[in-house]
């Protein structure tokens, strides 16, 4: 059984080494807490958000979808209450001058009491302090987390502007014209998914808590009612956890936990979190908050515009309720990371030690690999036909003609490739090849005329 701090370790070797997740600035020494996604990792987070488009929006009448600016007027982030209350309570050490999140502090302060060995690097950091001994903090001040930028030929007050820490507020300050141009009609939502930022005082954990990072979410849009919004609640609540099912993430490693009164957004009126228990520890994989009318009230009071919906059936007007079913794409990416890894100890037929990407085939970043058995007499041509074929059907295909076949099938099952496809002699002239299952290990012959089919009904 690999331990939980030396399976976070080898996922994060994997990602650099396979092409998942690179360190950001590489070359320059890194950048602290940021990371870039590589040839797979672009890959599998741009399959997760593609089947979340297609279930949420492509496949549903009441979802619409945009894409809203990442820079807006400041005004936005006033009427929303960022300015004043997107903020951390911070500490900073008297002797290293280290600031830390003063709940992060207290977690890791419980957690040492419980467990010295079940601490963190980052945990570790925020008990013992470089300059000897624990540390000595100051008084906990108010930290902002936004992203300040100036628009403009100058650096002052007037040209201040701020990297949206959240996507929700473009869909909240476009609901005027969203329900004028679409002619949706309550309830409906808007979609999007796009970056945020966040000057986290203490990122860490690979990419589960970066400074940018990518949201996926929805803004659905009610009659003002509580016991509507009650019960849209509940509804997306379950939505959100079937999407990470049905992703392939493990029930076992999911919880559902409601926040207590005093950690509620100044906005909610109550939220649950779908949390995960990752190596490091369970915590917020998702959330959905009863957000009732506050956003749409405070900008129609700034911007004095009128953001009340117009019922023409039953001739009344009113600001709707919201419930939002938010996740991180960048966390759902490290879920199904750890989920997928297997370390094989060597009974299935696998030597011990190998590692295998078990990703849902609609997550693989490819999903079938192609190799003629050798470099010669045609086979590469046969096989690169293949790959031609299935990438025209709109599957993702790699060739490989390096290594024994044994060799490839390793290099394959190391990504999370569902399938192999080798190329033999008899296939010039039987126009068959031999399909190779990941999981099971089983191979089976299978026309040419049918292989892309093939690969297609397996990933409906």
């Amino acid at each position: 059984m690999i331990e939980k701090n030396d399976l976070m370790e080898k996922i994060i070797s994997l990602c650099k080494r396979r092409g998942f997740v690179y360190p950001a600035s590489d070359i320059y020494g890194g950048f602290a807490n940021a990371y870039e996604y590589g040839p797979l990792g672009v890959q599998v987070k741009k399959n997760i958000s593609d089947f979340w488009w297609k279930r949420f929006v492509t496949e549903r009448d009441d979802i619409v979808g945009m894409d809203s600016s990442i820079i807006e007027n400041p005004k936005v982030w006033q009427a929303s209450g960022h300015l004043n209350s997107f903020s951390d309570p911070l500490v900073e050490c008297k002797k290293c001058h280290k600031r830390f999140r003063e709940d992060h502090v207290a977690e890791a302060e419980n957690r040492k009491q419980q467990s010295e060995n079940s601490l963190t690097g980052e945990q570790k950091a925020m008990i013992k302090c470089e300059k000897g001994g624990e540390h000595e903090f100051a008084d906990a001040k108010d930290f902002n987390l936004m992203f300040k930028t100036f628009v403009g030929v100058t650096e002052d007050s007037v040209d201040t502007a701020y990297m949206r820490p959240e996507t929700a507020q473009g869909m909240f300050i476009n609901f005027k014209n969203v329900t004028q141009s679409t002619r949706v009609k309550i309830p409906f939502g808007i979609a999007q998914v796009g970056k945020a930022f966040r000057n986290e005082i203490t990122p860490g954990n690979f990419i589960f808590r970066t400074r940018e990072f990518e949201q996926m979410e929805i803004e659905y849009f009610i009659k003002d009612d509580i016991e509507q919004s009650a019960k849209w609640f509940e509804y997306w609540l379950i939505e959100w956890k079937n999407f990470f099912l049905d992703l392939g993430v493990k029930e076992e490693n999911l919880t559902i936990r409601a926040h207590d009164k005093d950690e509620l957004s100044h906005y909610s009126a109550g939220t649950s979190d779908i949390e995960y228990r990752f190596p490091f520890g369970v915590s917020e994989l998702a959330g959905v908050a009863q957000r009732t009318n506050f956003d749409l009230t405070e900008h129609a009071k700034l911007s004095g515009q009128d953001l009340q919906y117009i019922d023409e059936i039953n001739n009344e007007k009113f600001i709707p309720y919201v419930v939002e079913p938010t996740m991180g794409l960048n966390r759902a990416m490290l879920a199904l990371l750890c989920d997928a890894y297997d370390e094989s100890d060597g009974s299935d037929g696998r030597g011990a030690g190998e590692v295998t990407m078990r990703f849902d085939p609609k997550i693989a970043p490819v999903k079938v690999a192609v190799f003629p058995l050798v470099k010669k007499e045609n086979l590469p041509e046969m096989a690169g036909e293949i790959v031609k074929k299935m990438k025209k059907a709109g599957i993702s295909a790699f060739y490989d003609e390096s290594g024994s076949v044994g060799r490839r099938y390793r290099r394959q099952d190391e990504i999370g490739t569902p399938w192999c496809v080798t190329v033999d002699f008899d296939s010039l002239t039987d126009k068959m090849v031999t399909l190779r299952d990941r999981d099971s290990m089983k191979q089976e012959r299978v026309s040419t005329d049918d292989i892309v089919g093939l690969i297609q009904s397996k990933l409906i």
